[in-house]
């Protein structure tokens, strides 16, 4: 039913929004009243009964509230601006806990703090009560996150599309030292930032065939005999910093066309009744399901689809709002494909052009490239997605037979500009042929978009000049790099309070929204009151971490120890096991030597390896056998030290990164696209040792050769001499190298269960070491041998880590956002400012 405006109905809204003002006051007292309203009549809930859970959930809807305001007026005045959005696809958003982001967004963190210690309760207890959101994985979804944070406080109109998962990918647990996947249900106590809209749901069709309907001589194509589920939206704020813009986080759960089959329930075949429930609804339940198993991979394919057709449908749903004209879409709409996952959008796109609108192909493939970008990030040939053809037949008959026409259109263009070579036609095609016929989502991607980037300079360069040479040769105005950024709300003003505070009372603090106004500190970097202060500012957070390992794990770390931390992703491209290689020649040098002088130092290392990744869980377990041998040994008491943290995730890293000296980021040169946990170990203070892989390369540019330890091959050389490589060379010429890799093959770490690690050793000897972790040991070794001396001065190291942080502006993530913006998006900054009351 619509209401009309009468006078009556407009006194009614202003006494309504009289009320809501009176709700949302930003003020202690008003936060207050709010607080113990939800804990009573939302919750249900007095001071007896009330648990910790029940007072953050409360204190997370007064909060909320205060952002409900500024949300629907950002997403009005988007609206009635008519402006061009930015549409951020992604199938991960590793967004962690929200109430501390956003009380800190929103200027309000003082203020909770003490509203809730007026009424006797601790605000940083709440904080953490809050679990992860298990959105994501690894840098892929952080780095949506970091990039919603920025588009927000940048007053871009953005929105970001992905995934409500269930259950995310897992919870991990360590179980005699191997990985034990759990389910996260992270969802288990509600989500109080989400709000549930079924009416923004929409229908997604699978299966089914193609049929060819002929109008006034043209043949259309009906897409029938499908089985379809819906996908319904929820919604999530994204409050900008400092400012009143409120974008949003829409996800997609998946739920069945009906509850159940009343016919079958009422004959009492119950599990029948609701088996396309329970199917429809599984397709939103795992993130990444395991691809060892065919059933894995097309649930997988079945996921993209279905959040690409949600998010589509969306789009042209808010723009025919508008009253747009389709001539118009590329400057109303730009879609962001964050990696291949969401490659189905050129084919939706055109689906939905050609078949629901009727539009001419021409025309439609214009609008749907004019208004799609990719971003690659990845070289491994592997991680880039294929689908084999079968599959896509059964599941997408219409798409396929769209991307058929993409391909024969693009093939025509190639082999006019390049007349018999078929070799080129046959790399550059959409659909692979050998060893199964596939089809190749990159090549999608970059053919129906008008711009593609890599995510650091020497990952763009080798994009161009390496695996996506044919295209940038054949598109070279298409590409560009975007070096990628974190925000330093996130990652430095949340994480690292003791730090931000020092910087804010020394330079003010306008680097939240500035990053390169942190160089402000840079003066001082030799001053040493202010390297007492940066020393003590480290020392606290080293001294929080070991009292989280302790009351966690029982694991005793001494503080005044040099931590080197490696947190990421578990795989052998970023190399845990060299770092494990190094600690066994520490340990065999201090066994041989008990009186050596040596820095005392932890290894704390902590990721996720994939349940299917054998030789990555394997890691794992070899780093808690070598963790559990040092800790056996009295003689390495206070001299050695290595934790794995178990479950890594984004409100573990806010502990650990604070707390490091040292940033160790290792992986082959060549293979990481960028990584942003080394901007994040930066920006707080660790230095780095590290390849000259990823943004290694611009953070040494930018701190200069002497405040970084670079070691290894380098990208080119690694290539150079992959052809002529012989692993044993460096185990037969090197003594400290061949009885570090010995101990591991002769079962030193492994007494009780013997040959567990022949894999291991066999992958560094046997089979090539294909991430070259012999080539490059002594020279880590080397660089290590460097790094402890440098140490050892700790009035220059704190000056080389001031450097660190003074010069880690490039690495914000609104800087990023805002060359994307300029170069690709061109969407206009829309300020929305608070209504006044009247």
């Amino acid at each position: 039913m619509r209401i009309e405006k009468t006078s009556a109905t407009s006194s009614l809204w202003e006494m309504e929004k009289a009320a809501v003002v009176d709700q949302i006051g930003m003020d202690e007292e008003s936060l207050i009243r709010s607080f113990l309203f939800h804990l009573t009549c939302t919750l249900a809930k007095d001071k007896y009964t009330a648990t910790d859970q029940d007072r953050y959930q409360a204190l997370a809807l007064a909060v909320r509230d205060r952002l409900v305001e500024r949300w629907i007026q950002t997403q009005q005045g988007y609206h009635h601006q008519n402006v061009k959005r930015i549409c951020y696809l992604s199938l991960e958003f590793l967004i962690g806990r929200a109430m501390g982001n956003n009380v800190i967004n929103l200027l309000l963190e003082d203020t909770c703090r003490k509203a809730m210690s007026q009424i006797g309760l601790d605000w940083d207890v709440l904080r953490d009560v809050e679990s992860d959101a298990a959105l994501g994985n690894g840098g892929l979804g952080r780095l949506a996150a970091c990039f919603l944070d920025s588009m927000a406080t940048l007053k871009l109109p953005a929105i970001g599309y992905g995934i409500r998962y269930d259950y995310g990918i897992f919870k991990q647990s360590i179980d005699n030292g191997y990985q034990v996947e759990e389910p996260d249900n992270w969802l288990r106590w509600g989500n109080p930032w989400e709000v549930a809209h079924p009416e923004l749901s929409f229908v997604v069709p699978f299966e089914g065939r193609a049929e060819p309907r002929r109008v006034n001589g043209v043949t259309h194509w009906d897409w029938v005999g499908t089985r379809p589920i819906v996908g319904m939206a929820y919604d999530t704020p994204i409050v900008g910093y400092g400012c009143f813009n409120v974008n949003n986080l829409r996800l997609w759960t998946a739920r069945a066309t009906s509850e159940f089959h009343f016919q079958d329930f009422s004959r009492g075949s119950y599990v029948e009744a609701v088996e396309d429930k329970l199917m429809a609804e599984n397709l939103t339940k795992v993130l990444y399901p395991s691809d060892a198993v065919y059933a894995g991979r097309e649930l997988r394919l079945r996921q993209e689809y279905f959040f690409v057709s949600c998010s589509v449908q969306d789009i042209v749903r808010r723009f025919k709002a508008d009253a747009n004209d389709w001539s118009s879409f590329p400057d109303k709409v730009f879609v962001q494909m964050n990696d291949t996952h969401p490659a189905l959008v050129v084919p939706e796109l055109m689906h939905i052009f050609v078949d629901k609108e009727d539009m001419d192909w021409d025309k439609a493939w214009e609008l749907t490239v004019n208004s799609c970008g990719y971003t690659n990030h990845t070289l491994l040939p592997e991680a880039l997605e294929r689908w084999p053809v079968s599959m896509f037949e059964r599941l997408l008959p219409r798409h396929l037979q769209i991307i058929y026409e993409i391909n024969s259109r693009f093939m025509r263009k190639v082999a006019t500009r390049y007349p018999g070579d078929f070799d080129r036609l046959r790399r550059m095609s959409l659909i692979q042929e050998d060893p199964e016929k596939s089809v190749r989502m990159a090549n999608i991607a970059v053919v129906g978009s008008c711009s593609t980037n890599g995510v650091a300079a020497i990952h763009s360069r080798l994009l161009k000049d390496g695996l996506m040479k044919d295209f940038s040769d054949f598109y070279p105005e298409r590409f560009n790099n975007k070096t990628n950024g974190v925000t330093p709300r996130r990652w430095l003003l949340k994480a690292n309070p003791r730090l931000a505070t020092l910087i804010r009372e020394t330079i003010g603090d306008g680097w939240i929204t500035d990053l390169d106004k942190i160089r402000g500190i840079e003066r001082l970097a030799k001053d040493k009151a202010f390297q007492k202060s940066i020393q003590d500012v480290k020392y606290a957070n080293k001294v929080a971490l070991t009292d989280y390992i302790k009351r966690t794990l029982n694991i005793s770390v001494p503080p005044n120890s040099m931590f080197q931390v490696q947190v990421k992703r578990i795989h052998e491209y970023k190399r845990q096991l060299l770092l494990a290689l190094y600690i066994i020649v520490l340990f065999n040098r201090i066994k041989a030597n008990p009186s050596l002088d040596v820095v005392p130092q932890t290894f704390i290392f902590g990721g996720k390896a994939a349940p299917g990744y054998h030789m990555a869980k394997l890691i794992i377990k070899l780093i808690h056998q070598i963790a559990g041998v040092i800790d056996y040994d009295p003689q390495l008491k206070d001299k050695l030290k290595v934790v794995f943290i178990p479950d890594y995730r984004v409100s573990l890293a806010e502990r650990i990164i604070p707390a490091a000296d040292v940033s160790v980021q290792i992986s082959t040169a060549g293979m990481e696209a960028s990584g942003t946990g080394n901007m994040k170990f930066q920006m707080n203070g660790a230095l780095t040792i590290g390849t000259l892989d990823g943004a290694n390369i611009e953070i040494k540019e930018e701190v200069g050769d002497e405040n970084i330890f670079i070691f290894g091959l380098t990208a080119d050389e690694v290539e150079a001499r992959r052809s002529s490589y012989n692993p044993y060379h460096y185990y037969e010429t090197d003594d400290e190298i061949r009885a570090a890799v010995d101990l591991i093959r002769n079962d030193f770490f492994s007494l009780t269960e013997p040959g567990i690690f022949r894999p291991i050793i066999a992958n560094l000897l046997e089979h090539g070491d294909y991430y070259m972790h012999m080539a490059d040991f002594r020279s880590f070794i080397d660089s290590q041998l460097k790094m402890e001396a440098a140490y050892r001065d700790q009035s220059s190291w704190t000056e080389m880590a001031i450097y660190n942080i003074a010069r880690s502006g490039k690495f914000t993530s609104d800087r990023t956002i805002a060359e994307y913006n300029n170069e690709i998006w061109h969407c206009k900054p829309t300020d929305v400012a608070p209504k006044k009351s009247s």
